[in-house]
Parts: C-alpha cells; structure tokens; sequence
C-alpha cells in the first residue's frame, strides 16, 4: 500500500516508521530538507516541498496514493492537504492531525478528512476509560463523525449483571463488539451472560450514544425495582382514601323514648 506522509516531524515519522515495518511504500513530504538525515527513517522515499501548493502534491503524484496522513504541527496545512488529496486527487482515504482540540469540528468530510486523530481527546478518553466505572467513554471517533467506538466499565452493583447479551435490547444503532473479562478479550455471543468488572466496548453512531448511555445507566436499575415492587395495596388504599371524610357514627342510645 501506498502511504503519503505529509509533516516528518516526530508523530510522521513515527507513523513511517511503524508504517515500513509492515512493507508499504511510504513518501514524505517536508519543507526542511535537513529531516531527512536526522529521521533515521530507511526504505522511504522524500520530497521536499510545501504540500499546500498543488504542483507539489502532483510531483508526488498522489493520485497513486491509497492513504494521505496529514501529520504536521499546522491544523490549516492538515486541512488544506487533506481536502486537496479529497478533491483533486480522489485519494481513498485521509488521515488528518488535529493539533488544537478547538479546531476538531473542522476536520470532517467537507475538509476532505476520512479521520481525525485528536491526540489531547484520545488521551482524555485514554484516562477516562481507565478511572470511569459506570459510564460511557467514547476512545475514538471513526467514519468523518459518524460512529464512534466507547467502552462501558459494569460496576458490580449493575443492573445488567447475570443478564445475557441477547437478552438486552440494545439500542438499533449501537453493536457490542468485544468484552474484556479478566484480562482477555471475548467475541461476544447471545448467551454470553454479562459480570461485574466486565469492559464492553461498542462501535455506535454519535446519535445513538446517548440511548446506549441510558440503557447502561443506574436509572433504569430504579426504574426495574419500581416495575418488579409495585405499591402495596394498602398504600393504594391510603392514597384513594386521601381526603374522604370520616364516617359519622350513629349516636348512642342514652335510654330515654324522645
């Protein structure tokens, strides 16, 4: 596979590196030539140029490109390479690096971005799904903003413990993909019955987020035991009777006619 980097910086070159390791064919695009000594990268072929301009972008002759990464430390380069490899050169897919968190919602389809790899929101999510039990942490967004992958920690007091997968009426949009029990990742099944400490980990859309985080949360516990222990009647007997006068008793019989 063919993999255009543009940005050599350190998180570029990283990804070529692990990228060569796998055996696709990388280019890098940086505008300091010195780069290319010190990156220690073997096997990659460069350009030095600025990516932002159209006939540096064809000397690289993206069109043969089946993924640009766009990984400099400049969210309007990231955004221009990515949207020009979109529209002139119908690149497959694009990776775009989001350097300022107030810059993500930028980096969607109509900037040309397939993915956007916020480094400050991943690690947010990184720790979040490591102290969060009880709550839904959304690790990664995929699809231009539209699914998003998010872990769920069952606290040992939840009301999906000893309940099979099957048996739960997930949310339509929302798939249960993997359990991590005890360390070990399960493909789950219907008859997978659901335990304390369990990490499951859904591929949802944004929109049905808020269903599944509803679903898992300590509400619908209350909301059961309310179903499962009605009213006792003599309660229902209380609150039908509030406010009725007292009956009058008859008055005694004191003994004399009259």
């Amino acid at each position: 596979m063919k993999v255009v980097i543009v940005g050599a910086g350190s998180v570029g070159s990283s990804i070529a590196r692990e990228l060569l390791a796998h055996k696709h064919e990388i280019l890098l695009i940086d505008l300091k030539p010195e780069v290319i000594g010190r990156s220690g990268l073997r096997g990659a072929h460069w350009l030095v140029g600025d990516a932002c301009e159209l006939s540096t972008l064809q000397d690289a002759k993206l069109e043969d490109a089946e993924v640009v990464v766009s990984a400099t430390g400049d969210d309007k380069v990231n955004l221009v390479v990515s949207l020009l490899a979109k529209t002139e050169f119908g690149v497959g897919r694009t990776v775009g690096r989001v350097n300022n968190p107030k810059n993500d919602w930028m980096f969607n389809d109509s900037w040309g971005v397939d993915v956007a790899v916020n480094t400050p929101q991943l690690m947010t999510a990184l720790v979040e799904e490591a102290v969060e039990i009880g709550d839904l942490v959304r690790l990664l967004t995929l699809q231009t903003g539209v699914s998003s992958l998010v872990e769920f920690t069952v606290p040992h007091d939840s009301h999906v413990i000893g309940l099979t997968v099957g048996g739960i009426d997930w949310p339509e949009d929302s798939t249960l993909v993997a359990i991590l029990r005890d360390q070990a990742p399960i493909t789950p099944s219907r008859d997978d019955v659901l335990d304390g400490g369990d990490e499951l980990f859904f591929v949802t859309t944004i929109a049905a987020e808020d269903e599944l985080r509803a679903l898992l949360s300590p509400e619908q516990q209350v909301d059961r035991d309310t179903e499962s222990h009605p009213p006792h009647n003599g309660e229902l007997q209380d609150d039908e009777h509030e406010g009725r006068q007292p009956e009058q008793q008859a008055p005694e019989d004191d003994g004399f006619d009259g």
